[in-house]
């Protein structure tokens, strides 16, 4: 399935930069938005898989359009590209729902892979955002001491996902099924009281059970 793509950028540049890259590796750029307040509209109008977002952008920033499209198209992934690793902003846009999280310095071939990544319902956290990640933590509350201890194996799993590995790829180092790792991260859901992998991580790295190098 090819994955369908909205580009949110001020710089007209970039975008057309941004274009031939993802173009040229078989994603369908549907659209692109020069603020905010259009890639909103964009997004409710063509109903893409994912939104590429800047986060600094005129007459609306791209954490609250991040958090708009999300209410209103829950259905629409975003993936976050900025310039800045700023802890504050990067943790604002956790909170309010992006999927991934990449700064411009990567490569088009990483920001290829992290749309279909997370398209296919994954969580995508660039390494060069651990310290945002790690401020995100000290952001939530602290542990009750109620949650159930995470098993060994699911430990394990919690890492390589803090590692920034996909379904598959957990799969793959522990040689189990997708199928199990999915049950593992339930599980890991439901003891650590996580609605998804970056708050299960966050949480994760808090009580000390994994670490973010």
């Amino acid at each position: 399935m090819t994955v369908r793509v909205v580009l949110a950028d001020d710089h007209r540049i970039l975008r057309e930069g941004l274009r031939r890259s993802l173009e040229a590796q078989g994603l369908d750029v549907v659209g692109e938005a020069a603020d905010g307040e259009e890639a909103i509209e964009l997004a409710e109008e063509l109903r893409p898989d994912v939104v590429l977002m800047d986060l600094t952008m005129p007459v609306l920033d791209g954490v609250e359009a991040t958090r708009r499209i999300r209410l209103r198209r829950p259905e629409v992934r975003v993936v976050v590209l900025t310039m800045h690793a700023d802890e504050a902003t990067m943790a604002r846009a956790l909170r309010v729902g992006a999927d991934g999280y990449l700064v411009k310095d990567c490569s088009s071939d990483e920001i290829a892979d992290t749309l279909r990544t997370v398209t296919a319902g994954e969580t995508a956290v660039s390494p060069a955002l651990a310290a945002s990640m790690l401020a995100e933590v000290h952001a939530l509350p602290a542990a009750s001491g109620a949650e159930e201890p995470v098993s060994k194996r699911e430990e394990e799993v919690l890492q390589l996902i803090a590692d920034g590995c996909s379904s598959a790829e957990v799969a793959e180092q522990l040689f189990i099924s997708q199928k199990t790792v999915k049950n593992h991260l339930a599980s890991i859901y439901h003891k650590l009281d996580a609605r998804d992998r970056t708050q299960a991580v966050l949480r994760a790295v808090r009580m000390g059970i994994v670490r973010l190098d």
